[in-house]
């Protein structure tokens, strides 16, 4: 590493996306595995009450991304959100939460080539490492060629995903309210098993700790907002239309899930939605839900390799990675940023071949907490920004934060306090522990690598 950056017209991203790309780039970081298969352990855990879990996360996360396009219009010029902290909070702030994002999403690479690649070895006799070296290969290829082909095979696999879960819900209700159940409506599961909060209330305020990381991944959008030709208006039309994406994708079908089966018969690991459709009578059930989890598996495969190789960009350009990531190829694409990223994927698929209990199991926790640790910092960066453009400049918020500053100091708390109960908590306590030391390796980082010569400079 360096301690300047290079400028100059040929390093700067194209501005390729459309809107639309955007809008469904932010629909695709929310709708993943995390809700098709990953949903059938917060239900067992606390019941039909899971609807209330995951209403409190995607609060949190709305106020986030209400944050974010505050700071936006602010800084219609920053780019992706990690540069809206750097300018609010310092470079120190600026290095951890992009080394951090790339550190996350780069784990995200690994673990979704090998879900993608266990359900593509039910149908082809192929080995899973093998499948899943071919399918990080072609997202590869995707992301080199240009944003914009990145950002149209996004935008149909989310097109996917949204067509699969509105189908689910449809379904669903109609047997919820008795129009296709032989037996007629069948909401009497949401009380009928235990009740409604069957593990009691502090298992739903406390499930919000893991609900949450399945809710992560809106702020993708800020990132690929910055190659699209009104960034910060895109990120500000984004958020109203947030809130109505967790109701829909997430409150809506799971209590339609729990409303179709009762919460007892969910196997945790396996589909919830597979479980409800093979209830309903749906033939090939398990088929079109395998088929749906692999479109979202590739999704965030593909926007995995996307954020990875723009975050290692934006931390090149400032001089906190090596200079020779800033370079773009003629179709202004970080080339070497995105074969980095791929490289490190394959680095952690093998380390969860070689060893899944131990190198990749350590590796998959300290990447537990971190997007919390992110977003915590994303809220201290909005009470400061917002405070100096109030005492100098307040005409200029052309967009602001609801009721500001409570909502502002409600969230951070509420993240401080999930952080705490993750440590507490014994299934989460080893990700908060190894989120905790890949925080301070990257501090310790900055104060070893940059510290000195950003002193240095006159």
């Amino acid at each position: 590493m360096t301690g300047g950056t290079l400028q100059g017209t040929e390093q700067q991203l194209e501005a390729s996306l459309q809107a639309r790309h955007v809008a469904m780039i932010a629909i695709g970081g929310i709708i993943g595995a995390g809700l098709f298969v990953g949903s059938s352990t917060s239900i067992e855990q606390i019941g039909p009450a899971v609807v209330i879990s995951y209403g409190l996360a995607g609060l949190v996360i709305l106020m986030i991304m209400r944050m974010l396009s505050e700071m936006a219009m602010m800084h219609p010029g920053a780019g992706s959100f990690t540069e809206l902290v750097r300018i609010a909070l310092g470079p120190l702030a600026g290095f951890v939460s992009g080394w951090l994002y790339w550190y996350f999403w780069v784990i995200v690479v690994a673990i979704e080539a090998i879900a993608g690649a266990v359900i593509i070895a039910q149908w082809l006799p192929f080995e899973v490492w093998q499948i899943g070296c071919v399918l990080l290969a072609l997202m590869t290829l995707v992301n080199l060629f240009s944003a914009r082909s990145y950002g149209e095979f996004e935008f149909w696999l989310s097109t996917a995903k949204v067509v699969a879960i509105v189908g689910f819900i449809v379904i669903a209700a109609l047997w919820a309210f008795g129009v296709t159940s032989p037996t007629g409506n069948t909401f009497a599961n949401l009380t009928a098993h235990g009740g409604f909060a069957p593990k009691g209330w502090g298992a739903v305020v406390g499930g919000v700790t893991s609900v949450i990381f399945a809710l992560c991944g809106a702020e993708i959008a800020t990132v690929a907002a910055a190659e699209s030709k009104a960034p910060a208006k895109v990120i500000a039309r984004m958020t109203g239309s947030v809130a109505l994406r967790i109701l829909l994708f997430y409150v809506l079908s799971l209590i339609l899930i729990v409303a179709v089966q009762p919460w007892n018969t969910v196997v945790p690991g396996q589909s919830p939605f597979a479980s409800s459709l093979a209830l309903m009578g749906i033939p090939f059930a398990a088929t079109i839900m395998n088929a749906v989890v692999l479109v979202a598996v590739l999704s965030c495969l593909n926007s995995g390799l996307y954020v990875t190789s723009r975050a290692l960009f934006g931390l090149a350009r400032h001089g906190d990675a090596p200079q020779a990531l800033i370079r773009l190829n003629k179709r202004k694409v970080p080339a070497r940023a995105t074969l980095i990223a791929s490289l490190f994927g394959y680095g952690a698929m093998a380390a969860s071949i070689l060893s899944p209990q131990g190198v990749f199991s350590f590796l998959v926790s300290a990447s537990g907490a971190l997007m919390l640790v992110i977003y915590l910092m994303v809220c201290i960066a909005q009470v400061r920004l917002r405070r100096q453009v109030e005492a100098t400049a307040p005409e200029t918020i052309a967009l602001r934060m609801w009721l500001f500053p409570s909502l502002s100091y409600a969230t951070i708390a509420a993240i401080v306090i999930v952080l705490i109960a993750m440590a507490f908590v014994p299934d989460l306590r080893p990700q908060f522990v190894a989120s905790a030391v890949t925080v301070a390796i990257v501090a310790g980082a900055w104060i070893i690598l940059r510290r000195p010569h950003l002193r240095a400079r006159p």
